[in-house]
């Protein structure tokens, strides 16, 4: 058995800054230490340490997507601790290590089932580990619905806040919400004194209604431009509170349709590094080779993103973690950047203090990837995947 691992030779993005040859070194799933390659030339290792040479190759923290409906076919809509853990299982061979299932707007019963699912799998999985639940409904409103159903959303309804809260045994970790919904403000505290991170978004907010939002700290937009007001030079919207705001973070789903990369770059000059978060969204049909493509209970077509075939409205994104790191390098921002964005900045906006950095102390969740930003490695808690698969060592 393995007691400990170092990966050396290795050009390490630790969440602050970029490293080059250095080592971590790795026991009981945690990091213990972080350095250079001339000291590891120096220390003796026990015959039962793995060593890794990563020949040059990037070590960076685990990508966290805090939101996704599902990949390879299985999704949160299924309802199944099954599929939950079959996208578990999945995301690990695409660089991620910790992710937040998302349920859709839904009825009552279904939501209970979806959020009983989730937490169901928790400390199950064979891959990415389950943070928690992301709610994007029900409380949203009708004029920004994207491809949510209309007879999902509900008023805003602390009862039933309260026993989606029971149900999921303190596991929400975040919740999507339209800020101008009546008695929003009361939601907001409720979810303030549970610790739920509240996000703006299929919301048709006005500039002063998202102020509004903004004092009892929904603080992060879901999907920015999607599915919500537009900026205007006579109300800025949800989307101009986003760039006038620099106490406002956003999730970006950059896979060039939902936003246009010029638009991202953009975004960069305006807002801190530390405010953008990539998030791939993708539905259950991303990476599923069979036909029909199923989403949310509605046949979708692929070109580029997912389609709804009834209508042609955009239902989401058939991104993975790696493909929006990739396609940020590709516009132009630094590998450190796009780093950042898929690994620290999410670990910080959701309170995961424990990680999205390599320091000592950290869990040891990491990505290894080669000059071309394709996966070598993937390590969730100490256990090396490769594609996709855990290896005995």
């Amino acid at each position: 058995m393995v007691a400990a691992t170092c990966i050396h030779n290795a050009t390490v993005f630790n969440g602050f800054t970029m490293m080059r040859n250095c080592a971590v070194l790795i026991k009981q799933n945690k990091i213990v230490d972080v350095f250079n390659e001339s000291r590891f030339k120096q220390k003796t290792f026990k015959e039962d340490t793995l060593l890794i040479d990563a020949k040059g190759a990037y070590v960076a923290p685990g990508f966290i997507d805090t939101h996704i409906h599902g990949i390879g076919g299985y999704g949160t809509d299924d309802y199944s601790v099954n599929s939950i853990l079959k996208m578990s299982e999945i995301l690990s061979e695409y660089g991620v290590t910790s992710f937040i299932p998302t349920l859709y707007a839904a009825p009552k019963d279904e939501l209970i089932q979806g959020i009983t699912a989730i937490v169901r799998a928790m400390g199950q999985e064979k891959g990415a580990r389950i943070l928690g639940v992301h709610l994007e409904g029900p409380f949203l409103s009708p004029e920004r619905l994207g491809v949510q159903s209309a007879d999902a959303l509900s008023p805003v309804d602390l009862d039933l806040m309260e026993t989606l809260w029971n149900v999921s045994e303190g596991h929400i970790i975040n919740m999507t919400v339209a800020p101008e919904l009546k008695h929003m403000r009361e939601l907001a505290l409720y979810c303030l004194s549970k610790g739920i991170i509240l996000q703006a978004g299929h919301t048709n907010a006005t500039y002063n209604q998202m102020i509004e939002g903004m004092q009892v700290r929904i603080l992060h937009v879901t999907h920015l431009f999607n599915a919500m007001s537009r900026m205007h030079h006579r109300d800025p919207g949800v989307v101009g509170a986003v760039f006038i705001h620099p106490e406002l973070s956003c999730e970006v789903i950059a896979d060039g349709i939902h936003i246009n990369p010029e638009i991202i770059k953009f975004l960069l000059t305006c807002k801190s590094l530390d405010k953008i978060v990539l998030v791939t969204d993708s539905l259950k049909p991303t990476k599923q080779k069979k036909k029909p493509l199923i989403a949310n209970g509605e046949e979708v077509y692929l070109d580029k993103c997912f389609y709804r075939k009834s209508d042609n409205v955009i239902a989401g994104s058939a991104l993975t973690m790696i493909d929006s790191v990739k396609n940020v390098v590709s516009y132009g921002f630094s590998i450190e950047q796009a780093v950042h964005m898929a690994s620290a900045n999410p670990a910080r906006i959701m309170k995961q203090d424990h990680i999205g950095l390599i320091a000592p102390g950290y869990d040891a969740d990491l990505v290894i990837f080669n000059k071309n930003l394709n996966i070598l490695y993937t390590i969730i808690k100490g256990k090396l995947y490769h594609k996709g698969k855990k290896l005995c060592v």
